[in-house]
């Protein structure tokens, strides 16, 4: 008897815990699902930049040479052809002096050869030689008179002394910049895009330039010209763009500009989480799942356009997730929020 009983617990036992099983397995899956929102899609391309006047210049050094001057000049402003600095011109001054000196004495010897050739003393042969002796000397003077004038860093425009590199006691290499002057507005912002959306700008696109220093606001900004070559090393092209209002941005600030390359107002959008390459899933009025195939518009960072594929009233599963397949039944959780979609 008691086996009996035992046998009958056990069996009861089996088939509560096969029951539990068969009840966990084909449980509704709870997940959460949205519906399709109506709103604006903005493909856009992404880009990076520096804030720089639309007219400057840089003042660099020609040659190699000790500085012995610099203006305290920063912020001031200046005519074209003010005098910003010196080098160190010593040594050209005394080779200027030396040829001027030459000059001088062919001089006397090309008058002394004059009188000598009326008289016929000197032949003609020897005269040539004293006028060509003294135009060299002449000309070798006027080109190191010029070079002096490489010794001076000067205005290159009228404007404002944006910033001074530099101090006196330095060498200043050739090419180095030590003064950047310009006019201090208008403004423009140089952003280098990617070879790979390039093709996707042109000038007159609008775009919103934000920056670090001022968060939370976005300034308008207008596509005005592409550079035609691009950098095949860093692999980007340079991109200008100009604001219709001036902005309180400063020369030399960092900003993340976003062109606005395509908008469609009435779109009809997902979660990206919701979205497997092209595909979703939905819960249908049977309580399973289905898997739909989407033709995909604009993908942006958070939300994807949809342009066919799906009903305006599916219930789409908001995050598609491993676990979840076709068929499976399940039961929602949430319903629909809004979004706005941007590559």
């Amino acid at each position: 008897m008691k086996r009996f009983l035992f046998a009958v617990v056990v069996l009861g036992l089996g088939a509560a815990v096969a029951a539990a099983l068969w009840w966990w397995s084909t449980r509704p899956e709870p997940v959460a699902v949205v519906s399709p929102q109506v709103g604006r899609a903005a493909d856009v391309v992404y880009a990076t930049g520096v804030v720089e006047p639309v007219r400057w210049a840089k003042v660099t050094s020609v040659l190699r040479e000790r500085i012995i001057e610099m203006c305290a000049c920063e912020g001031e402003t200046v005519t074209q052809g003010t005098v910003l600095g010196r080098l160190d011109a010593s040594d050209a001054r005394a080779t200027a002096a030396e040829l001027e000196a030459r000059v001088q004495l062919s001089k006397q010897n090309l008058d002394r050869a004059v009188g000598l050739l009326e008289r016929r003393v000197i032949s003609r042969q020897a005269f040539e030689q004293a006028e060509n002796d003294h135009s060299r000397n002449v000309a070798l003077l006027a080109a190191q008179t010029a070079r002096l004038s490489d010794y001076e860093l000067k205005a290159p425009m009228d404007g404002q002394v944006l910033r001074r590199d530099g101090e006196v006691g330095e060498v200043a290499e050739p090419g180095a910049v030590l003064f950047w002057v310009g006019q201090p507005r208008p403004l423009r912002v140089v952003a280098d895009v990617n070879e790979e959306d390039i093709p996707l700008v042109r000038t007159g696109q609008k775009a919103l330039v934000r920056a670090d220093a001022f968060p939370g606001r976005a300034f308008d900004a207008v596509v005005d010209q592409i550079t035609p070559k691009g950098d095949p090393v860093l692999k980007t092209y340079r991109v200008y763009l100009t604001f219709q209002d001036p902005p309180p941005l400063m020369i030399g600030m960092t900003s993340d500009v976003n062109i606005i390359v395509k908008v469609v107002e009435k779109a009809l959008l997902v979660p990206l989480a919701a979205v497997d390459g092209d595909r979703v899933l939905v819960l249908e009025d049977d309580g399973r799942l289905a898997a739909r195939r989407l033709e995909i518009g604009i993908r942006g960072t958070e939300t994807v356009e949809v342009t066919g594929g799906l009903e305006p009233d599916a219930r789409v599963v908001a995050v598609w997730r491993d676990g979840l397949r076709p068929g499976q039944a399940a039961r929602p959780l949430a319903a629909a929020g809004e979004g706005e979609a941007g590559r």
